[in-house]
């Protein structure tokens, strides 16, 4: 079961940067009411966003990609140099998934359409501010197309994969496993939800599971696929034939 804290979490400190004054004023509606969220500032460039994400130091950055002069990939690459605990979710059009694939390589958490509902960007706050990876399935296409990766042609098993359940092991023994083990039928059902842009909540939800459970699976999923994130994970996932997106 998740831990249950005594006292309400400390909300969320968010930065916001839109070099459209309409817009980012919509964006700081859409949070009213959103005692989670803590809007700490905002900046309309690249470079004032600089200046006052070293003042303010907040927990996420939601960063437009199309800023005049500093872009949001440059501004993206500054942030994680200079303050690599500040997660950064972008904020993109259908048309710039290019810029997407850079922003991601530059060290983003993830991204999110213009246009999505209040509900979806702090549900995606949350994840990155937990650690997690908020993707959709067109941008792990992308990685593989990029990394020049195809999936493997070796037919997927039609039966379950053997897997072998036990008692937990040890973190001493966990550390002589193989790391290259068949994913279990249910790591399998929740990397192919990832692919799909579920966040862990949303997985949780689907599954009838904890949000810890879901932690613990992806922690398995990750290692046994040899990676450290979400995008990784599915990028291999779709290599290796285990998923479709």
């Amino acid at each position: 079961m998740d831990p249950t804290p005594n006292a309400p979490a400390l909300p969320i400190r968010v930065f916001v940067v839109e070099d459209q004054t309409k817009i980012l004023k919509n964006q700081l509606r859409l949070f009213e009411g959103h005692p989670d969220i803590d809007i700490v500032g905002t900046a309309l460039s690249g470079e004032a966003a600089l200046v006052e994400v070293e003042r303010e130091q907040p927990d996420v950055l939601l960063l437009d990609l199309g800023l005049p002069r500093m872009s949001g990939i440059d501004v993206t690459r500054e942030v994680k140099a200079r303050f690599p605990k500040v997660e950064i979710l972008i904020f993109t059009i259908f048309d710039e998934e290019d810029k997407v694939l850079e922003a991601v390589k530059a060290g983003a958490s993830g991204y999110l359409l213009k246009g999505a509902t209040v509900d979806k960007i702090v549900e995606a706050i949350k994840e990155v501010r937990a650690g997690g990876t908020v993707i959709q399935p067109n941008l792990a296409r992308r990685l593989l197309r990029h990394f020049r990766v195809e999936p493997d042609t070796a037919p997927v098993p039609t039966e379950p994969l053997p897997v072998t359940e036990s008692a937990p092991a040890s973190d001493e023994a966990s550390a002589h496993e193989p790391l290259l083990k068949p994913l279990s039928d249910r790591e399998r059902e929740i990397l192919q939800l990832i692919a799909k842009g579920v966040s862990n909540s949303e997985a949780a939800r689907l599954l009838s599971l904890s949000k810890a459970t879901i932690r613990t699976h992806l922690e398995h999923i990750y290692r046994k696929l040899e990676v450290t994130n979400r995008v990784e994970a599915v990028t291999e996932g779709i290599r290796k034939g285990l998923i479709s997106v």
